[in-house]
């Protein structure tokens, strides 16, 4: 850690955090009304038809399911945001031309994204509890999961907004790809309630996964081996963390 460039990496990260504040108030009111409005239509509508999934209350289990789907997009929307507005006003030769390295920029702006990301993944949690008594089976575990979670999606994010080359492609995986992903990733439902062969095309979702990891930390078991989680989580950080030294040593969209 000596070696790195601290102070700029403190900078960068208030900076980016600094944008978050300024726009508090509906950052934290959007988590908790979504989180309301998922509650009373599917907790309520649909919980009250299907009372309970593997013997759990169908208004916990789809608490971590919820949490995922904020994280994925926030994670996303907030990284690729972060270093695209610079590309987008032209500042960011001003970042390559400082003294900043590659492994310090991206740690300051995943950190700043990763962070605004856990906040409403706990947001999400807390609001979660008005609704329905929600038990962690293994509260460290989940705390970790989140960390994963949010620092994966951020690198995706960061390497989308080192991509998008306009607003719309900002929106297009997060809107088109991950949210449809999500939901058919049994966020809202077991996988082992669909029916052959889809239950195993279902598989094919690395969406899947995740989310039957972090309903595992919850109530100690998943659609999935939480092993099948961790597994893909470490190679979504290897793949991204490779694609983005990448694009620094080969100036990939950042310089024109």
């Amino acid at each position: 850690m000596s070696g790195l460039n601290l102070h700029a990496i403190k900078s960068i990260y208030l900076f980016e955090l600094n944008r978050f504040r300024r726009t508090l108030l509906t950052g934290l009111m959007v988590p908790v009304i979504t989180t309301s409005l998922y509650f009373v239509v599917f907790g309520g509508a649909i919980g009250s038809r299907m009372t309970q999934i593997d013997g759990i209350p169908y208004a916990a289990f789809i608490v971590p399911g919820m949490i995922m789907l904020a994280m994925f997009t926030e994670s996303i929307f907030n990284a690729s945001f972060g270093i695209y507005m610079p590309k987008f006003t032209g500042t960011i030769y001003e970042l390559l031309s400082a003294p900043v390295s590659a492994v310090e920029t991206v740690i300051a702006y995943v950190g700043a994204a990763a962070t605004k990301s856990l906040i409403v993944g706990f947001i999400i949690f807390a609001t979660a509890h008005l609704f329905v008594d929600v038990q962690v089976a293994h509260p460290l575990a989940m705390v970790a999961f989140m960390m994963l979670i949010a620092i994966s999606f951020c690198l995706f994010g960061f390497i989308l907004g080192v991509w998008a080359q306009s607003f719309e492609q900002l929106q297009v995986i997060p809107l088109l790809v991950i949210m449809p992903m999500t939901f058919l990733g049994g966020a809202f439902y077991s996988i082992h309630m669909l029916a052959e062969p889809w239950r195993t095309i279902t598989l094919f979702n690395p969406i899947v996964y995740l989310i039957s990891g972090f309903r595992w930390t919850f109530f100690g078991r998943g659609d999935v081996g939480i092993e099948f989680s961790l597994l893909f989580i470490a190679g979504m950080l290897t793949i991204c963390l490779g694609i983005i030294g990448w694009m620094f040593r080969t100036g990939y969209r950042l310089k024109k």
